[in-house]
């Protein structure tokens, strides 16, 4: 059928008319939103920045919650061993993007491209927050704690964008948020911002690209450092005013007490910070860290190991005090050995029993063997026999120790009878915080001297019958001259440094000497600029009134605001030659009569 031509014109008309009454209140609202002349312009990009800090903060210690195998991450321990989560990375660069982006509309006093970003952002964040981040984390949203305040942060950070676009943007930015008023509390907020890395010279960047001037970037850069000590200046200036010091009388001695016991305390205590830290880490927030195995190999030259044992947990035994009691008896004499014990408590102290016999069986191919056995007939070089150690604890890498080669074994009874062996088994092993165990000098003032002797013996045993028979062979380390059951156990007595909690593993990894190059010099070298030089800056700084030059660096934000650029250029000039001249400076810095 061919459709009526009349039904087609109305169904356009409605179509149209459904259309234009649509489009046309969108239109007159963003014609309203965006035309701010019959409204008070404000400005709330100071909370708008603040709720993204705070919202900057909860994604870096609640990053897990944006990903989807990250919910028992640790970000500390993440970035010790250099991983970078892609949901943390995401996270704060989308913050981060937003705030650049943020500060850039507030500079051209956009308010259209402001609304724009708004709608954007909350479209987005809604679609993100809704729809693929419980998708992604296989979270619903309302089990989502972090993400939910963080959404709140968020909320609260439209309202405020919601409020500067109905307002429209001030049509004046002259300095610093925290510049407003002239007391302490404004001056150590702005103080604190000064510290934060960076920040003080990306916001000067970023404000010199999006806001028409006339100055190069070196000189917007001096502007704004001299309307920074100004206002430190005019803040001081201020608060003498507030509590004058009558002439000829002294400091109060809550000042000199206040002020200068607080910075007393400070030097002090950077002084012996690593000293009392690593006292700290050792004595009372150390974590006992015994060693799990034991493992002690002999070997002869460069043939396969004569023999290897290893000591298990249920082998390795805390000292008792008894023990603990025995060993300072023992050492009593000896000011550095007793020096060297009471460093460390019974509990630091373990025995690892090694067994004689090796753990595994002497699997040298006969070529090697006889060749072993020719060099030591012809006695033609030195054969020298090597034992090192092995320890292997919870918190930290493998340690190992090795003793000197010992002398060599002139002798072919090696494969039928017992070998003396002397000066070999070291008795007190120091497990430091590192990777090295090494044999105790304290306890053993001669060295290899007060080694153990021991034996070593090669033991056979005939297996199978038959054509099947064969013979297994192992060696066998005991103690020399001791008591059989006694002689099999080869004891080795370990003192373990305690480790710091991972928490402070960063910081104790530097060591003392560590700490006093890395923290101690860095941070005395800030002191000593503080301190030091003060001389050259007193023409700078022991200004009397500063409301003129304060004046004059918020004439040139206000001339530059309002489009006065040739303006700019001659009171720039003007800052320029007043710093210049010390005798202008002088009668421009005179107290009003």
């Amino acid at each position: 059928p061919v459709p009526n031509p009349h039904v087609l014109l109305r169904s356009k008309a409605a179509t149209a008319g459904v259309a234009h009454n649509i489009y046309h209140p969108v239109c007159e609202f963003c014609r309203d939103i965006v035309d701010t002349q019959s409204r008070a312009a404000t400005d709330v990009y100071a909370y708008m920045f603040l709720a993204d800090v705070v919202g900057f903060i909860i994604i870096i210690f609640g990053f897990w919650a944006f990903g989807k195998y990250t919910a028992a991450a640790d970000i500390t321990s993440s970035l010790l061993e250099n991983q970078v989560p892609e949901a943390f990375l995401f996270m704060l660069l989308f913050q981060f993007t937003t705030m650049v982006i943020d500060r850039a509309l507030y500079l051209r006093k956009s308010v259209l491209g402001k609304l724009v970003f708004q709608v954007i952002l909350v479209i987005g964040i809604h679609i993100w927050m809704f729809f693929i981040l419980p998708y992604v984390t296989q979270r619903l949203f309302r089990h989502n704690t972090v993400a939910q305040l963080w959404y709140f942060v968020k909320c609260i950070y439209f309202g405020l964008s919601a409020y500067q676009i109905r307002s429209g943007y001030p049509t004046r930015i002259l300095g610093n948020f925290f510049t407003k008023k002239y007391n302490y509390l404004n001056l150590f907020l702005f103080q604190g911002f000064r510290l934060v890395p960076f920040l003080v010279e990306l916001r000067a960047v970023m404000d010199w690209v999006w806001t028409d001037t006339t100055l190069s970037l070196p000189d917007w850069m001096c502007v704004e450092d001299i309307y920074a000590n100004i206002f430190i200046i005019k803040c001081s200036r201020e608060t003498e005013k507030k509590f004058p010091q009558p002439r000829g009388q002294k400091k109060k001695k809550v000042v000199k007490y206040g002020m200068g016991g607080l910075i007393i305390l400070f030097l002090v205590g950077i002084i012996w910070f690593p000293l009392l830290f690593m006292s700290l880490v050792r004595s009372v927030v150390g974590i006992i860290n015994h060693p799990i195995d034991v493992t002690v190999t002999l070997k002869l030259g460069g043939y396969e190991p004569l023999f290897s044992a290893s000591s298990q947990q249920q082998y390795i035994k805390p000292f008792t005090n008894k023990e603990y009691e025995d060993l300072t008896k023992e050492f009593e004499g000896q000011l550095l050995a007793m020096q060297f014990i009471t460093i460390y408590d019974v509990e630091d102290i373990v025995t690892a029993r090694i067994e004689g016999s090796s753990g595994s069986l002497w699997s040298i191919s006969p070529p090697s063997r006889e060749q072993m056995r020719l060099e030591l007939q012809n006695g033609s070089s030195d054969m020298t026999l090597h034992l090192s150690w092995t320890l292997q604890r919870y918190l930290g890498h493998g340690q190992g120790g090795a003793s000197p080669a010992c002398a060599p074994v002139p002798t072919l009874s090696l494969w039928t009878e017992p070998v003396a062996l002397q000066n070999l088994f070291p008795k007190y092993i120091q497990a430091s915080t590192g990777l090295e165990a090494e044999p105790i000098e304290e306890l053993q003032p001669d060295g290899e001297e007060n080694f153990l002797d021991v034996e070593l013996q090669l033991k056979q045993e005939r297996r199978g019958s038959g054509p099947g028979e064969h013979f297994v062979e192992w060696w066998v380390l005991r103690q020399k001259d001791a008591p059989s059951k006694v002689g099999s156990i080869l004891p080795m007595v370990i003192f373990n440094d305690k480790v710091s909690p991972p928490s402070l593993g960063f910081l104790a990894g530097y060591g003392i000497m560590g700490l006093y190059v890395s923290v101690v010099l860095v941070i005395g070298k800030f002191v000593r600029d503080f301190f030091s030089e003060v001389s050259h800056s007193i023409m700078f700084e022991e200004l009397p009134y500063v409301d003129r030059i304060l004046k004059l660096c918020q004439d040139i934000f206000l001339v530059r605001e309002t489009g006065e650029l040739e303006l700019e250029e001659e009171l720039y000039a003007k800052l320029i030659f007043l710093y210049r001249s010390p005798e202008t400076m002088i009668k421009w810095t005179r107290e009003k009569e």
